[in-house]
């Protein structure tokens, strides 16, 4: 493997070598090939990327390069070429180099789809992050890719092997403890009291103590445990495993000297896990004999198992809740490491790497040795820590580091350690952590237990001599205990903390327990509508109040997002130091749920560099605000009015009728066959979903209507009954009064006979533009869109701009990842420029020229015209000229303004009018 200094050597050779040359079809493959073997050292890299693969569109072209092994498609263009310039292609299109890619993906299996996609000239690299395809690309010019070479490594990550069988052996042992506690439970007296839920999960965290303990050499030699149960038969098997619990919990001097040598051998534990805890165990069956001596014992090597992943693992495998969703719910660890390598990690390396380069022997020994007493002296805070996880890859992380110091200094043989002095510095104790469920605590002990032993046996091996694991005589402090409600200065006092970080729990107002919602009033008393997971970053901000503590917090993305920023952050006060902008965070779990979440890296202080993430991409950035933007710290507050002097928007019209005004497009004929007459009030009814599809609806709208008309009707009549009945019945007194006007949407905000600009609630984040449109008056909308009544093409033009669609990116809600276009919070605030008549002009033949685009494809639907893929030219082309006329109004340079300039100079704006 090449370290550093070798990469970054050869990555200044490699960009010397390719300065001002590339010829796209003679010499992109040597390009390529000299890239992977020379910088990132494949060793036969002629077999790990493949060119010209085939691709069959209406007619065959060809992928300039594929990476199976990272999944990486590579489009490369010559030396010179733009690539944010459309190239015309053979069909006659015009394409980005990306568009042309993402073409090509739309014909590859789906096995074979990239998560990255390259574009490429010679002289600079742009990479996509295809979790955001709609994102900005990632740039790294060729001539800094001497300290940039890292921002590419992911061409040759194929994944850590050893990681991987960790993970696999982790999620085997779920599934074995899973078996056991099914076994055990059906043998208890009472399978459904606290009491044995409670003794059973006991029993399953000491049987797993054991089994890993014996695989690990933990117990004096393998098979050991394994060999003293199968000297019972199974009847004898419980009273055998009673009396082995109670030796593991006495010391040698202590212990009765008649017992049977094959229970004398067994070490004593410490460590609270095999206390005379009064915990019930039920008689042994064939089944369990065979399943714990065999199948978890003989056949399984515990000693390969994630500390990190097993204990979450093991835990929801033994948490009825999600037992019953199909559990096995975990963080992975590459999640984990996006918190805490930002945090503090990152740093650690690279202060180590510092010493690792120093030249003289002396004085490179003091500052390891330095080193090595600053990572045990920093203490750890995790305020939700579930089954440890956060925890326990950030223990095993800190001693893989002071393994390294103690390699260096060891130079492979022990030259200063004694019997006497422990090389280890670094202790689980230095570890906090505050969870809420007493099982959940047993396993985050456990699992960092095992952790220690994992990196004792590394020591091991590093410094060639034998360190005693057993009797425990370090502990973490996992504190049971409601992290909303408890004084976190008695589980660790502030002036000896150094880190806060974890992951809250995610549950949203609406799904919050009593007892939730009640722990939500003790932290913020004067709001009853945030998250659960807000709790944790008030409590932290108000914690890390005078210190320099710092912190690493998950959160779903709702709270940088919408109305939650102004609702929640008026009672956070901290400064925002690194970030990861929304990103599926992955369960990793057999039901594989998926949540779209933010990290927020912050403290009571401004660091010097301060980092934005958003995929793989890495952003220096001067400041990060609350929607997670290098912009002015400021809150966009909901209002009811707009800042500027621009037509208002209002909701669509509310049915409120049970369904009962509203006709099915399938439903449509027959309604009308019944009573010809009813056709005449009908109307088409517009949603977000008929408006984005094309798809048919309708409605009665019987405003002006008599009773007399609405009776020859029976069809009609019968219709109004079931609305007005259904109303009657709601839960909401709001929707019950409504229940005196049945032949009415509850609310009409629709204005009569008037066109509009009508805007869908919510559109996909896939789309680069939300597919705002003109509807004619004839037309009925629903509440799932807004519109714009008094709207002219202008207005058309600028909200359909790039410029507008970035402010809604950053501020708009979000239902998962899909944009929620909120009124109140985006166009309301949403500054507008002061404009010339010229200005105007153009911005308003540009619009109109989006609508005759779009008008050229009269069958296909708003859905297909705003597909990136595949979005025709003539639209692509209008949607550009209008977003240069509207940032050429707002004073912004076409060709040097990203999304995140144009964001940050929107909100100094913003700042403007609401002052004026």
């Amino acid at each position: 493997m090449m370290t550093d200094a070798q990469q970054r050597k050869a990555a200044k050779e490699f960009a010397a070598y390719w300065k001002d040359k590339g010829y796209e079809k003679g010499e992109s493959q040597a390009f390529w090939l000299s890239l992977l073997r020379d910088v990132y050292g494949v060793e036969h890299p002629e077999q790990f990327v493949s060119f010209e693969e085939q691709v069959h569109l209406d007619h065959t072209s060809f992928i300039d390069a594929y990476i199976p092994g990272t999944k990486v498609m590579i489009e490369q263009k010559g030396l010179g070429k733009d690539l944010n310039k459309p190239i015309k292609q053979s069909d006659g299109t015009l394409l980005l180099p990306f568009q042309q890619a993402k073409r090509y993906i739309t014909e590859l299996p789906v096995s074979q789809h990239p998560r990255w996609v390259v574009t490429c000239n010679f002289g600079e690299f742009y990479v996509y992050d295809m979790e955001r395809p709609g994102g900005e690309p990632e740039k790294i010019k060729l001539s800094d890719l001497e300290k940039e070479y890292y921002r590419l490594s992911f061409l040759v990550d194929t994944g850590n092997i050893h990681l991987q069988r960790e993970m696999e052996v982790s999620i085997a042992a779920g599934e074995i403890v899973g078996l056991l506690y099914d076994a055990f439970l059906k043998q208890y007296v009472d399978p459904t009291s606290e009491d044995t839920l409670k003794s059973l999960n006991v029993l399953c965290v000491r049987l797993v103590f054991c089994l890993y303990a014996e695989d690990a050499g933990i117990f004096g030699r393998r098979e050991m445990f394994h060999d003293y149960l199968a000297s019972f038969d199974t009847e004898n098997m419980r009273r055998a495993l009673i009396e082995l619990f109670e030796v593991l919990d006495t010391k040698p001097k202590e212990r009765d000297p008649y017992l049977i040598p094959k229970l004398a051998e067994f070490p004593y534990v410490n460590g609270g896990l095999f206390e005379d805890e009064k915990i019930e165990i039920p008689l042994f069956t064939d089944e369990i004999r065979d399943l714990l001596l065999n199948k978890a014992s003989a056949d399984f090597d515990w000693s390969e198992i994630s500390p990190t992943i097993f204990g979450a693992v093991f835990e929801s495998t033994l948490n009825p809740e999600t037992r019953r969703s199909g559990g096995m719910h975990y963080t992975s660890i590459e999640n984990i490491h996006k918190v805490i390598d930002p945090l503090f990690l990152d740093d650690l390396k690279k202060e180590f790497e510092e010493i690792k380069r120093l030249q003289v022997t002396r004085t490179k020994t003091s500052k390891l040795r330095d080193f090595q007493k600053r990572l045990a002296s920093l203490t750890f805070l995790d305020p939700a820590c579930g089954s440890g996880n956060f925890l326990t890859e950030t223990y095993l992380s800190l001693r893989r580091l002071e393994n390294d110091i103690l390699r260096i200094l060891s130079g492979g043989q022990m030259t200063f350690a004694t019997e006497e002095v422990n090389p280890i510095q670094v202790q689980i104790s230095q570890f906090y952590g505050i969870e809420i469920n007493d099982f959940a605590v047993t396993v985050a002990k456990t699992a960092l237990w095992i952790a220690e032993s994992q990196m004792m046996k590394e020591t091991e091996d590093i410094l060639l001599m034998q360190l005693d694991f057993l009797p425990l005589s370090t502990n973490a402090s996992i504190v049971e205990g409601n992290a909303l409600r408890l004084d976190w200065e008695k589980v660790v006092p502030k002036n000896e903390l150094d880190y806060i970080m974890g992951n809250p729990p995610f549950v949203g107002f609406t799904f919050m327990t009593d007892e939730q919602k009640a722990d939500m009033l003790e932290v913020f008393p004067k709001n009853k509508n945030l998250d659960l997971v807000c709790g944790w970053f008030k409590r932290a901000s108000d914690f890390i109040k005078h210190t320099k503590i710092e912190c690493g917090l998950v959160s779903t993305n709702s709270i940088t997002q919408g109305e939650t920023v102004a609702a929640l952050w008026q009672y956070i006060d901290f400064k925002l130091n690194f970030a990861y902008r929304s990103f599926v965070w992955d369960s990793e779990s057999i039901s594989k749920a998926h949540v779209h979440c933010v990290i927020l890296g912050f403290a009571d202080f401004d660091k010097k560099d301060k980092w934005l993430y958003q995929g793989n991409r890495q952003l220096a950035v001067n400041n990060i605000n609350a929607y997670l933007a290098d912009a002015p710290n400021i809150i966009v507050k909901s209002r009811n009015k707009p800042i500027c002097d621009v037509p208002k928007m209002v909701y669509g019209n509310k049915p409120a009728d049970g369904g009962n005004l509203i006709i099915e497009d399938a439903d449509y004929e027959d309604f009308v066959s019944k009573c010809p007459e009813s056709e005449k009030y009908i109307k088409p009814l517009t949603g977000a979903r008929e408006y984005l599809h094309g798809e048919k609806r309708w409605c009665l709208w019987l405003k002006d209507v008599s009773p007399a008309e609405i009776k020859r009707c029976p069809n009609i009549a019968e219709r109004v009954e079931k609305c007005r009945q259904s109303r009657l019945a709601s839960k909401a007194a709001g929707i019950r009064k409504f229940a005196d006007t049945p032949t009415l949407f509850a609310q009409i905000t629709q204005p009569e006979g008037k066109p509009y600009i009508i805007i869908p609630r919510v559109s996909s984040e896939r789309r680069r533009y939300v597919p705002i449109g003109f509807l004619g008056g004839d037309t009925k909308v629903t509440d799932l869109v807004q519109i714009v009544p008094d709207a002219t093409v202008y207005e058309f033009g600028i909200l359909i701009s790039n410029v507008h669609m970035a402010w809604m990116r950053t501020v708009c809600g979000r239902m998962k990842s899909d944009y929620r276009y909120l009124k109140d919070v985006v166009y309301n605030n949403f500054p507008w420029c002061d404009i010339s008549k010229e200005q105007r002009t153009k911005i308003e033949k540009a619009g109109q020229a989006i609508l005759d685009a779009r008008a050229l494809y009269p069958d296909s639907s708003l859905a297909d015209l705003y597909d990136d893929t595949f979005m025709p030219p003539e639209l692509r082309k209008a949607h550009q000229e209008n977003d240069r006329a509207v940032m050429q109004a707002y004073g912004m340079s076409v060709k040097n303004t990203t999304e995140s300039s144009c964001v940050a100079e929107l909100m100094r704006l913003y700042q403007e009018k609401i002052k004026a």
